[in-house]
């Protein structure tokens, strides 16, 4: 087996999340090698959040990114109860914006060179850690002080629930558009967003697997017509769908207790239920917060058990806030059930009236637990 050089940190992943470590590492004098295989990304829509602007302005790439604000986020469900955030009241451009996952990630992805290779395991020793690397039909070998996971949780995630729910992603197009608004819309088998993304919405809409096979199978026409069912009717007729796909919807994480050199970032620690958009911006501050802990660390403490332990230490209120956060707004929401329905509604009108208890919210929503800019 042939090996790669040996480096201080070594990354595995090629999303945004891996690239946006790596970058923020570039430049430390820390050796550093990414790890990524030639796996086509998916070319959908995503949401960050005006913290996630922040980290990827300080990674000098923001400008770069095609995006579509969002301004205001209506949140309501099927019948009585609604609240509205606007980005005004907390005295910021957007509260969000939605940009292209491919874009996102090729555009890290070009300022931070990878290894090309898929990791299929490693082992810890007292000196370090030995990667075994699958490049084409040849296996290499790699030796570290810090591995790095931002794959995806594709080897290791170990706690897993099930929501029963399969979610449809599509863009379409409606009779009345309302410009940099986001909808998150609460049904009796789950919830259903519709980001503003250029000229269309992009539609995020959680169902049950029966629900789901249906829906696919219907024509143009009649999903449409039951989307317009299910979201109601302030946006008038959904006009146009593109093609649909289907996804299914879990909870799954990590470890608490990272091991000997290894530690987990984004979906390779958490993977969150779509719901209010957190997954992808709870990642980016685990990569933004490992990233200087590692800059104010000696070379002789990459991969000390010491820093594993503060770096879950300092990511655990964040991290269990956003996995509490939304598996509570799934279970909460996803059921018909008359009491619960009326007390959700009492809830978000309660919420539409007292703006500091919407303001503090929306701050934890788009900086995290710790609401810290």
């Amino acid at each position: 087996m042939a090996e790669l050089p040996e480096v201080d940190v070594a990354v595995a992943g090629g999303g945004p999340v891996g690239c946006a470590f790596a970058l923020a590492v570039a430049g430390s004098g820390f050796s550093m090698a990414r790890i990524s295989g030639d796996a086509a990304l998916a070319d959908r829509p995503i949401a960050l959040s005006h913290g996630s602007r922040l980290i990827l302005e300080r990674l000098g790439v923001w400008n770069s990114i095609r995006n579509t604000p969002i301004e205001t986020i209506h949140v309501s469900q099927q019948g009585f109860g609604r609240t509205v955030m606007r980005c005004a009241e907390l005295a910021l451009p957007a509260l969000g914006y939605v940009t292209s996952y491919s874009e996102l990630a090729q555009g890290l992805a070009a300022r931070t060179p990878a290894v090309s290779g898929m990791l299929l395991d490693w082992k810890v020793d007292a000196d370090g850690i030995a990667l075994r690397l699958s490049r084409g039909a040849q296996e290499h070998g790699m030796r570290a002080r810090l591995l790095v996971l931002a794959d995806g949780g594709r080897l290791r995630l170990e706690r897993v629930k099930e929501y029963q729910q399969q979610a449809i992603v599509a863009e379409v197009t409606v009779e009345r558009p309302q410009v940099h608004v986001a909808w998150e819309r609460f049904t009796s088998e789950g919830p259903l967003a519709l980001l503003p993304y250029g000229d269309e919405l992009a539609l995020v809409w959680s169902v049950r697997p029966a629900s789901a096979a249906e829906l696919l199978g219907l024509s143009d026409r009649d999903f449409l017509q039951r989307l317009r069912e299910a979201f109601g009717g302030r946006l008038g007729e959904f006009l146009t769908v593109g093609s649909r796909a289907v996804f299914p919807l879990s909870l799954r994480r990590g470890a608490v207790n990272p091991q000997p050199r290894v530690l987990s970032v984004g979906n390779a620690a958490q993977t969150l239920h779509p719901v209010a958009g957190q997954g992808l911006n709870l990642g980016l501050r685990d990569a933004w917060e490992l990233a200087h802990m590692l800059l104010d660390a000696s070379k002789e403490d990459i991969g000390a058990a010491r820093l594993a332990a503060r770096y879950a230490r300092a990511r655990r209120f964040d991290r269990y806030a956003g996995i509490g956060f939304t598996d509570f707004l799934v279970s909460l929401f996803s059921n018909s059930l008359p009491p619960l329905a009326a007390a959700r509604g009492a809830g978000l009108a309660m919420l539409d009236a007292v703006s500091p208890a919407r303001r503090f919210l929306a701050r934890r929503m788009i900086y995290g637990a710790r609401a810290l800019p």
